[in-house]
């Protein structure tokens, strides 16, 4: 089978890596692929924007591309599952009427609320409302502060602001409503009651009648340690959660995600791909945050390395609507994936920077390495802005897993290389509840 990944980052990385080891593949492409990515399949520089869908088509068809899978959220939201459809090519993720519950909070709270899915409680407002908002923050109480603030649309990870005064919540609609920092991503926005407690993350692989829960993860989107300073895309993940309970996951199953899939159907919406519940629990109950329509980034490299079945495998019978009878299979070790970012990240993006050690770690078992944020420059891998590279590594314990990268790490440099050091660090020795 030839098989082709969209996207460029360290998630299309991981897909492809896990891929390669099926007994079903004969050959991998990638649009547009990265360095890490080149090393594993065939990689042409097409931009996946949706005005490029039809030259993506054309290389499917010269290829005989067998089958394809999404990586970005993006590419998804905008159609590429329809319009492949339309041309008879098999392709995994949900379609743009299933896509919509990542590309419009707007929609997912009130589907939510529509069939009392458990979530934090909100109100949202268009742009032309903005009076309306920044009336509904002023009659606000101080203690009901903090608050979230969403924008409706895509925003790489960064469109969630957590106000802790009603000036700052004043500021973020602004931001959205007047300076136009997340373009018409910001046209609608959702303000959304903070929860303290920890937040999980669940993906569930679905064939539009069926849907199989995979193992949790949980990963780390403030760019500093002990979750400090800004959002980010995530600077790393873990996975399995030890502290969860079979209660608590049952919990999550049956009162969000099942009740979600559900949802879907009676809406009309056949849901297939990856549905990827972002959960916090607050005094042990589970509430849902957010869903996106793809693979997480850095969930999926903390949770493929675990998994032993043939993932092609699994996506193929996603798509065809045939995974019924499934069964997944796990490794016992922990893995654990830290992410390196560019300097500035993610206020802004050094690139072009020289990266050095990287062959130091080839021939190293015990640690992958998936590029994200990476191009060539002359005959040197240089970094491209962003979240630059992961190292993955499973183990026993978190501890050896953890002691394992960061070693790793050690031989990595580019200039202004930023990484967390506790990445699964409060799970280290496998803590009980």
């Amino acid at each position: 089978m030839k098989v082709l990944v969209i996207g460029s980052g360290g998630r299309e990385h991981c897909i492809a890596w896990k891929i390669s080891k099926s007994d079903f593949v004969e050959k991998i492409y990638a649009i547009p692929g990265n360095p890490g990515i080149a090393e594993l399949a065939e990689c042409k520089n097409i931009d996946i924007k949706k005005e490029n869908f039809s030259q993506i088509i054309s290389f499917v068809e010269e290829k005989g591309i067998d089958f394809t899978i999404v990586g970005p959220e993006a590419p998804l939201v905008d159609g590429i599952v329809d319009v492949f459809g339309k041309r008879g090519h098999k392709i995994f993720g949900p379609d743009m009427k299933g896509a919509v519950l990542e590309g419009s909070k707007v929609f997912t709270k009130d589907l939510c609320k529509k069939y009392e899915i458990p979530t934090p409680g909100s109100h949202a407002f268009k742009r032309s409302d903005r009076q309306k908002a920044n009336n509904y923050l002023g009659k606000l109480e101080d203690n009901k502060f903090p608050v979230v603030i969403k924008v409706d649309g895509l925003a790489a990870g960064k469109g969630v602001i957590i106000a802790q005064t009603k000036e700052q919540a004043l500021s973020a609609v602004e931001q959205c409503f007047i300076k136009n920092v997340f373009g018409s991503s910001g046209d609608y926005i959702v303000i959304e009651d903070f929860m303290k407690g920890f937040e999980l993350s669940l993906l569930n692989l679905c064939d539009g009648k069926n849907i199989i829960p995979m193992v949790l993860a949980q990963d780390y989107k403030k760019i500093f340690d002990n979750d400090m300073g800004k959002n980010t895309g995530g600077m790393g993940s873990y996975s399995p959660v030890p502290f969860v309970s079979d209660d608590l996951y049952d919990k999550i199953l049956n009162r969000i995600i099942y009740p979600t899939y559900d949802a879907l159907l009676k809406e009309g919406i056949t849901y297939k791909g990856i549905l990827y519940g972002g959960i916090i629990v607050e005094e042990g109950e589970p509430y849902l945050l957010e869903y996106n329509c793809r693979f997480g980034d850095p969930e999926t490299q903390a949770i493929l390395p675990r998994l032993n079945s043939d993932l092609l495998e699994l996506l193929v019978k996603c798509a065809g609507g045939k995974l019924s009878s499934q069964k997944l299979s796990w490794s016992n070790n922990k893995c654990v994936c830290v992410i390196m970012a560019s300097k500035g990240y993610p206020e802004s993006s050094s690139s072009g920077d020289i990266i050095k050690g990287l062959d130091d770690l080839k021939n190293n078992e015990d640690i992958t390495v998936f590029h994200a944020g990476t191009r060539y420059e002359d005959s040197n891998i240089a970094t491209a802005g962003g979240r630059v590279l992961g190292a993955a590594s499973c183990a026993p314990s978190f501890k050896e897993a953890r002691n394992k990268i960061y070693t790793a790490i050690d031989k990595i440099k580019f200039d202004g290389m930023q990484f967390r050091k506790d990445i699964a660090l409060r799970v280290e020795e496998d803590p009980p509840c």
